[in-house]
């Protein structure tokens, strides 16, 4: 058995080492604070352009906003002028985050297309002036998030970390795929391990973590020095107690009845609704009720059903029928 352990990077200390993954549509606050109140040790906030923010984008407002339940929190930047970046680091500094995060795995299309996210993994000597560039213009630790590499002819997380770690970058998250491989397949642990043996700042390893069995098993492949949770967090904030009640006493917790996550599904809506308004927080609250209810008895059914609500009362009112039949 394992154990968590405490983390620090830069003059941040994390509790815990288990970390909310950033992920664009899903770490927005409700769901950041349901993972706090399950024990996250560091909540990532979802991506945020420099671009968008020099631009004075009015959605960006939202990505930003942070609740002082939260801390500590990583907001994460993308972009890909060293400029740019440095310069927005340096505007956003007073707000309430401790750590910010630059983005050089996101393999979405069109961010990648204008050679933001991953598509720096080529460039890693741009990659390291945004780097150096951002960390000199603030006082807070910077962490990069990279991938094992762009494809399978571009294989440098190891490279990259080294490049992050010169740079003055506090900390690197490694995703075990590469960005062709988007989410598919395995991640492979064994770039995590060998990013851990080149570098001293802390390495935390990304990919295929759904169990406390995965965390200890990810620990004694690689050595990293924390785990940061995505998919696995999808529908299930649990996870993080999951774990921590793992290691604390070597039992298993039991999955959640359907009753629990009822429950925890309708007050997620809640704050949804109240943080986004019903007609933008109902439509987003549908993804994460298929994710809450996946792998429970006639859940498919279910969810044909979740895609046509257009309210709370309509959201409550399905759930509470479907709970009187369970």
């Amino acid at each position: 058995m394992g154990e968590i352990k405490k983390l620090q990077i830069g003059n941040v200390t994390l509790q815990n080492n288990l970390i909310l993954a950033p992920m664009a549509g899903v770490t927005d606050l409700p769901f950041r604070l349901l993972c706090k109140e399950q024990g996250a040790g560091l909540l990532c906030m979802e991506m945020v352009s420099a671009k968008a923010i020099l631009y004075k984008n009015r959605n960006t407002e939202e990505l930003l906003t942070i609740d002082s339940r939260e801390n500590p929190v990583s907001l994460q930047l993308f972009g890909s002028d060293p400029d740019i970046m440095s310069e927005i680091a340096k505007q956003i500094e007073e707000r309430p985050f401790d750590i910010l995060d630059i983005n050089m795995g996101c393999p979405v299309p069109k961010v990648v297309n204008n050679g933001d996210g991953s598509a720096l993994m080529k460039d890693p000597k741009l990659a390291g002036k945004i780097i150096e560039k951002t960390v000199r213009a603030i006082q807070k630790p910077v962490t990069v998030k990279i991938r094992k590499g762009f494809d399978d002819t571009c294989i440098n997380a190891v490279e990259m970390a080294h490049i992050a770690q010169e740079a003055g970058a506090a900390a690197v998250a490694v995703h075990g795929r590469t960005r062709a491989q988007f989410y598919s397949g395995k991640a492979d642990w064994d770039i995590i391990r060998r990013v851990k043996e080149a570098v001293s700042i802390p390495v935390i390893g990304n990919g295929d973590i759904r169990t406390a069995e995965d965390v200890i098993a990810m620990e004694q492949q690689t050595g990293c020095d924390g785990f940061m949770i995505a998919r696995g967090a999808e529908g299930n904030p649990w996870i993080f107690s999951q774990i921590l009640h793992y290691f604390e006493t070597g039992e298993k917790k039991e999955k959640p009845t359907f009753e629990e996550v009822t429950e925890m599904l309708l007050r997620h809506a809640r704050m949804q609704l109240e943080f986004k308004g019903e007609y933008t927080g109902i439509r987003e609250i549908r993804k994460h009720a298929a994710w809450y209810t996946a792998g429970y008895r006639n859940s498919s059914r279910l969810r044909g059903r979740i895609n046509e609500i257009e309210n709370y009362a309509q959201l409550e009112s399905l759930f509470r029928e479907v709970q009187s039949y369970k």
